[in-house]
């Protein structure tokens, strides 16, 4: 009886393990913007910590992450990407992130610090 991977919380259809799961662990970076907020997304679903600091411009990171009261991400949807590309310095990713209870709706910043891939900041959406 084969046993089948858990597919990666960021919504494509990939085994963690070669989708975000090699970002979270450092064995590669993400490629670009889009790449970058799904993997965020895993990680707040899994309560990474050290990767969602990682990867946060260190002119916006926060000194420390609490998810004592966080809400259980159910599904991600990008709605929408500019730049972003491996070609690109900047680019922004529109999504919505499902949680019990409701649905987070943001544009999201991202730049390249020293080559990689970092969130900066983002736009609530009503």
């Amino acid at each position: 009886m084969s046993r089948t991977a858990p597919t990666c919380p960021c919504g494509l259809p990939q085994p963690y393990e070669s989708c975000c799961g090699r970002y979270h662990s450092g064995r590669a970076g993400a490629p670009t913007a889009e790449a970058l907020m799904r993997s965020r997304y895993a990680a707040f679903v899994r309560q990474d910590g050290p990767y969602l600091l990682r990867t946060w411009h260190p002119d916006t990171r926060p000194a420390v992450l609490d998810f004592t009261d966080a809400p259980r991400w159910t599904g991600l949807e990008i709605v929408s990407t500019a730049d972003g590309s491996p070609f690109h310095q900047h680019g922004t990713v529109t999504f919505r992130a499902r949680y019990r209870g409701g649905a987070l709706h943001e544009r999201s910043r991202f730049a390249r610090v020293e080559g990689a891939w970092v969130y900066v900041d983002g736009d609530f959406i009503e």
